[in-house]
């Protein structure tokens, strides 16, 4: 098959990119960009390669195991070769990985006593958790340690065993005088790392950005007093030699290690097929955030010795084992369009269409570019290779761009005069004042759908069963064309509609029936005025206490309204000004009933006077149940991270703004420490 001139350059652009990291990271102690971001470009060069082998080289990311090492410590070569895993990514990829380990066993090997029996092409696995930091190889004689070794190339590495030994879970003296090499995964707790961190803060040095470079850099300390100070720890998992002989399969070696007083990761399993690794995984990917470290996947091995023995060892991996990795936070993939998308207020947010990529467990292939400025910012175009994350919000974004794929054939975005989705003739406009652009026409279709779709979300009504697919479905059918529609909708007009049956139809109407009675706030968020958004409408609810009040309100008692500025209280005050909207709101009231709040409450509330931000996606509760709750019991809400706010609630994968918070010195709770606050109140 002849090999195109495009495929010939991608894979080009990518080995030269994963030298330039991988060279950054094991020679300079650098990282440029995230781990998951790197082993994207890996895999996409892997799966290249495999689909043209012809176009393999020797020099290869993917036909070496690491970089070289530092020069700081002494250099020692390895006894034993220390080899790197090869990565699975998806279920599919652990039953690959599966289907090939049987396949290279097809002549057979008696399968071992251990476990439940199964045919001789059958292994089973020892799963254990893949912690994230750096590993270590450590060699005892007589039960002494004598030196600890880091991986480096896997031939040669770093002597830091003065670094080592300040490590308190690293036995100086085995509990048997044996001669074993033992490899294993030093560490940095989370409770130490953000305690760093505060430090760092106090003393006006630089924030380390995540626990591996902390327990990189540290071992590479010349002091060992400051390695002390750190307060690293270490996980061993593996035996590299032993001189009475290596037990007979992995789930006994674990327990092996025990024995002789490692510290080793109390959460392994045996697991009889893949489909037991597979549930492994999964309870694991749910799990690990609870732990006082930081996991990034799973380590399956074949757990039979006399298997491994036979399955032995590619150019770089071991072909008996494979790290199952969690679904990554940040990937790299490409921009194959960049599309203006019309929102309900008629304000156009530019939209990267990209080539479809799983990150943190979902297949993207949106990520919105926000405004002209963010485009800019990022010069980001059409073609670019590009860093995608997934955190906090879990809305996928583009984080930054390797400029250094470029190949010349990208094209600048410019923002064109006519959106046809716009309706009318398409024409558009700069909103006076800010950076984003707008449809003149403020009633097109799209907008409307949007609008719809804004109606019945669950921050405005909250009309469960009524998604975006039925509200198109009402439009083109005539059935809704004001947001009052949807209350008069009998069960005959939904009957007609296709895939419609009695038992769906009865759910909606019965959800619909729900929604009639709703809270002034989300009324409010409902009605889409421009500019508003939900911490607005609470603001409002708050302070005028009914919608008449609200309606009543002149431009300077709006403007005099906390947290609403100029630009907001004019939106407002025209909205309910225009008759079309007073129309709307006359037939809407005809149907629902408001729950006043009642203005401000003359009893003082746990919570009042506390500013809270949420970041990060909380495991108990979302992160709209956690802001009702600080709001029942009067605190309030705010976007961004401020020495005036009280508390950061920090679910997982926080973001920037934890960061901010270590920076300010603003209280940190976790999701633990946040659910005690309002349960003792």
């Amino acid at each position: 098959m002849k090999v195109s001139k495009d495929v010939e350059t991608r894979i080009k652009k990518l080995r030269e990119a994963i030298d330039h990291y991988r060279y950054l990271y094991h020679v300079e102690n650098r990282q440029e960009i995230s781990d998951e971001a790197l082993d994207s470009l890996k895999d996409e060069l892997s799966k290249l390669e495999q689909q043209y082998p012809e176009l393999i080289t020797p020099d290869s990311p993917t036909q070496r195991v690491e970089g070289k090492p530092l020069k700081e410590f002494k250099k020692v070569a390895h006894k034993v070769q220390q080899w790197s895993f090869n990565d699975a990514f998806t279920e599919e990829d652990i039953q690959d990985f599966d289907t090939r380990v049987k396949r290279f066993l097809q002549l057979g090997h008696p399968m071992p006593k251990f476990g439940t029996p199964g045919s001789k092409f059958s292994p089973t696995y020892t799963c254990e958790l893949k912690i994230d930091g750096l590993k270590i190889v450590l060699e005892y004689e007589k039960g002494l340690l004598k030196t600890a070794v880091t991986r480096g190339d896997g031939k040669v590495g770093e002597d830091v065993t003065a670094n080592i030994k300040t490590i308190e879970s690293v036995p100086l003296r085995l509990k048997k005088d044996i001669d074993v090499i033992v490899e294993g995964e030093v560490w940095m707790s989370k409770k130490n790392f953000e305690k760093l961190n505060k430090e760092q803060t106090k003393k006006q040095e630089k924030i380390f950005a995540n626990p591996r470079n902390v327990a990189a850099g540290t071992l590479r300390q010349l002091d060992p007093r400051i390695v002390a100070e750190r307060k690293l720890d270490c996980f061993v998992y593996d035996i590299a030699k032993l001189e009475t002989g290596v037990p007979s399969n992995q789930f006994d070696e674990l327990k092996l290690l025990q024995e002789l007083g490692f510290k080793v990761n109390k959460n392994f399993k045996h697991c009889k097929n893949i489909d037991e690794v597979i549930s492994f995984w999964k309870e694991w990917g749910k799990k690990k955030e609870k732990q006082d470290y930081w996991i990034d996947g799973v380590v399956v091995k074949v757990n039979e010795r006399n298997l491994q023995e036979s399955l032995g060892y590619t150019g770089k991996a071991p072909r008996f084992g494979i790290a199952f990795k969690f679904p990554a936070e940040q990937v790299t993939t490409i921009v194959e369009d960049i599309v203006l998308q019309v929102g309900r207020t008629g304000v156009l947010t530019p939209v990267a269409h990209l080539r479809p990529v799983s990150v943190a467990g979902s297949v993207v292939s949106r990520a919105t570019l926000h405004n002209e400025d963010e485009i800019k910012r990022l010069d980001v175009r059409i073609g670019d290779t590009v860093i995608l994350q997934k955190a906090g919000d879990v809305i996928p974004q583009v984080v930054s761009v390797l400029k250094e794929m470029r190949t010349g054939d990208e094209k600048v975005f410019k923002y064109p005069k006519k959106v046809e989705a716009c309706g009318g003739d398409g024409s558009i406009e700069k909103i006076p004042g800010q950076v984003a652009y707008r449809c003149v026409n403020k009633n097109s279709y799209e907008q409307q759908k949007r609008k719809f779709y804004h109606f019945v979300s669950k921050k405005a009504y909250d009309i469960d069963g009524l998604g975006p697919s039925i509200i198109d479905v009402l439009l083109e059918e005539n059935l809704v064309s004001s947001y009052d529609d949807i209350f008069s909708l009998k069960k005959g007009d939904l009957l007609s509609l296709p895939r419609f049956a009695e038992k769906s139809v009865n759910n909606l109407l019965e959800a619909i029936e729900k929604a009639r009675e709703i809270e002034l706030a989300r009324f409010l968020v409902g009605l889409s005025i421009d500019q508003v958004g939900e911490e607005t409408t609470i603001d409002l609810a708050k302070h005028f206490g009914s919608l008449e009040k609200i309606q009543k309100a002149s431009l300077e008692e709006l403007e005099s309204v906390y947290g609403i500025g100029d630009v907001v209280a004019k939106s407002v005050y025209e909205w309910f000004r225009d008759e079309q909207n007073r129309e709307l709101l006359e037939r809407l009231l005809g149907q629902v009933k408001i729950k006043n709040v009642g203005g401000r409450t003359a009893h003082k509330k746990k919570l009042e006077g506390k500013k809270f931000v949420l970041t990060g996606t909380m495991e108990g509760m979302s992160r709209d149940e956690a802001k009702e709750k600080i709001r029942s019991l009067g605190g309030d809400i705010s976007s961004a991270v401020s020495k005036a706010v009280d508390y950061v609630v920090a679910g997982e994968n926080p973001g920037s703004k934890y960061d901010k918070a270590v920076e300010l010195g603003v209280k940190i709770l976790n999701e633990q420490d946040f659910v005690k606050l309002i349960s003792n109140l």
